[in-house]
């Protein structure tokens, strides 16, 4: 079986290709990416470094290919400060390549990295696989767009196509200080290196986070699972859990860390970062998708 990764240069994407290169059934991988990227030891790796909207670069990327992992985007932040590169990359790029897969590839599966962005806030409580849609930043419409057009591939039979929203992936050492969430995987790594830290929200906002080896295993499950169904669009299992708690499970798992941890909420940041209900997660739950199982779980998976 032969998967490609669009988007393998980047904090996800490096975790799926190790993921991939150790599973037994993957004979090889290709990977995608603007900039060069470390390939995992254990499989055939082929690297493709450039535009995946490259019509010579995506057909040697794909051919033979069982299934496509596409984590490539612009996000947050960056898609709301130039519109014009976010659509070019989040609608037309991958517009594009669903169609180049649908008129040569029809029965690859392709794995869409969709987000919870897609979700209007407040959030309802609880958030289900039934709560409607209203994205209010640019980034979370594109990726409803594409969400819907993958679908509707699927319905009619012209893409094997199921798009997967992750919640926060923890815990990228260097975060973008543009993102607004690059304070919480901060905080992973200031506790872990005795660092002190502020906090933008209180220490009962929640927020739903998963590790990014939790994530990972779960793109690399939607690329190889056998039937999905009728539902080909649903948000990922994440755990739930107040920023105290997480602090907690952080000083449990760094007992010596000096690191001194103060919240100073801001309520932009808290009204979208630190006001998430429960989150109920059927469709994935029955078709196999994890959560890390408790708090000190995803501290260990992050911090790999």
């Amino acid at each position: 079986m032969k998967i490609a990764v669009i988007g393998a240069g980047g904090f996800v994407g490096q975790r799926v290709a190790r993921r991939l290169a150790s599973d037994p059934e993957i004979e090889r991988i290709a990977m995608v990416d603007r900039v060069d990227m470390p390939t995992p030891d254990g499989k055939p790796v082929t690297t493709h470094v450039g535009d995946f909207a490259n019509p010579a670069l995506r057909d040697a990327a794909l051919d033979g290919a069982d299934a496509v992992i596409l984590l490539a985007a612009i996000l947050g932040g960056a898609a709301e400060a130039d519109y014009a590169l976010a659509r070019a990359v989040n609608v037309d790029a991958t517009l594009g390549l669903f169609e180049h897969l649908r008129d040569t590839r029809p029965d690859t599966r392709m794995v869409f990295a969709s987000t919870i962005a897609v979700y209007a806030k407040p959030l309802p409580d609880p958030v289900t696989d039934a709560t409607p849609f209203a994205p209010t930043m640019i980034y979370g419409a594109q990726k409803l767009m594409m969400e819907v057009a993958l679908s509707n591939f699927a319905a009619r039979g012209w893409l094997d196509g199921v798009s997967l929203r992750p919640s926060g992936v923890m815990a990228r050492d260097g975060a973008d200080a543009g993102l607004k969430t690059a304070f919480m995987s901060r905080l992973f790594w200031c506790v872990k290196r005795g660092e002190d830290i502020t906090l933008p929200v209180a220490e009962d906002s929640r927020t739903w986070l998963t590790s990014v080896d939790n994530v990972a295993a779960n793109f690399v499950h939607g690329a190889m699972l056998t039937d999905i169904g009728p539902d080909r669009a649903f948000t990922l299992p994440a755990l739930s859990l107040t920023f105290g708690e997480l602090v907690a499970a952080l000083k449990s798992r760094f007992p010596d860390s000096p690191s001194t941890v103060t919240f100073a909420p801001d309520p932009e940041i808290v009204a979208l970062f630190g006001s998430y209900p429960r989150l109920e997660t059927a469709t994935a739950d029955r078709l196999g998708f994890t959560r890390d199982t408790d708090a000190a779980a995803l501290v260990a998976a992050a911090m790999i």
